[in-house]
């Protein structure tokens, strides 16, 4: 099956209120997205604090995010959980109401074999008719899945159609391409490697970068599949300042605060992360536009 996701693909916060999901917050931010140009809208990811919502606040997440979208760009949304039985309600939901594609990351307490893994992602494929992304972010998840594993599932589980490699390392990615002979495509899910991913042959880029400063991030992937490199790397160095400092600070902490210093009330992370500092706010200030 193709890929129906490509280019960059913007990954939104999920803001919070007294009585759960901000759902106008949630609305306004997605818009902004739509409005940048971005390829795709990823709710529900690492950015939009997925393992801190309850069933209730993912369907609303879910909803808002589709009405907001309005069929305009491929939505992919993320649907981990610890359990099989509750990531295939989430998927389940999310192709109901009209996604692209989910996104599914092994989360684990107990360490998981490559037999377990890969029958959690069947069951998930038999639930569901469209693209699953497996979601390799061990950093996270626990679960650290291999090329080979990522590849033999591609080539076995039906709707396994996609890869999301975040770990930071250019040589799973270049194993993924050469196991598969270039039939699966992956994106690249670390900020700070993005521009060598992409000259390495990544469909796009996962990122929650465009919240904050979405042109440059367009301009990058735009060089670098027009195969201009000089103004690929004058936007990769033009950003990486930014890309550095929101994935050391932890991306729901780092860009509600910078959404807030745009002038969008996203609000501050669920306990337990809490909100930025006073100082990483000066910081994060001097790196937002003027």
């Amino acid at each position: 099956m193709a890929a129906p996701l490509r280019g960059v693909i913007g990954y939104s916060i999920t803001p919070f209120n007294d009585e759960g999901i901000d759902t106008a917050v949630l609305t306004t931010v997605t818009q902004r997205l739509l409005d940048a140009g971005v390829h795709a809208i990823a709710p529900l990811g690492s950015t939009g604090e997925l393992a801190y919502l309850d069933e209730h606040e993912f369907d609303i997440v879910v909803d808002t995010t589709m009405a907001a979208v309005a069929g305009r760009l491929p939505v992919l949304v993320g649907v981990s959980d610890l359990t099989t039985a509750r990531t295939v309600r989430r998927a389940r939901y999310a192709a109901q109401a009209g996604a692209a594609a989910v996104m599914v990351s092994p989360v684990s307490y107990w360490k998981l074999s490559e037999r377990e893994i890969t029958a959690h992602y069947a069951a998930v494929s038999d639930a569901v008719g469209i693209d699953i992304v497996a979601y390799n972010n061990p950093a996270t998840s626990g679960v650290d899945m291999s090329p080979e594993l990522l590849v033999g599932m591609f080539e076995s589980i039906e709707h396994v159609t996609m890869v999301k490699e975040s770990t930071g390392d250019l040589t799973r990615m270049l194993r993924i391409a050469e196991l598969s002979g270039g039939r699966l495509p992956f994106f690249n899910g670390s900020n700070p490697l993005v521009l060598e991913a992409l000259r390495a042959g990544a469909a796009g880029w996962c990122t929650a970068a465009p919240n904050l400063r979405a042109q440059p991030c367009l301009d990058l992937y735009a060089a670098v599949t027009g195969g201009d490199l000089d103004t690929a790397q004058a936007r990769y160095d033009e950003l990486k300042p930014l890309l550095e400092f929101i994935v050391a600070g932890g991306l729901p902490t780092t860009v509600k605060a910078g959404l807030e210093l745009l002038g969008v009330p996203a609000g501050v992370p669920r306990r337990p992360l809490l909100p930025l500092d006073d100082a990483g706010r000066a910081e994060l200030r001097g790196l937002l536009p003027g």
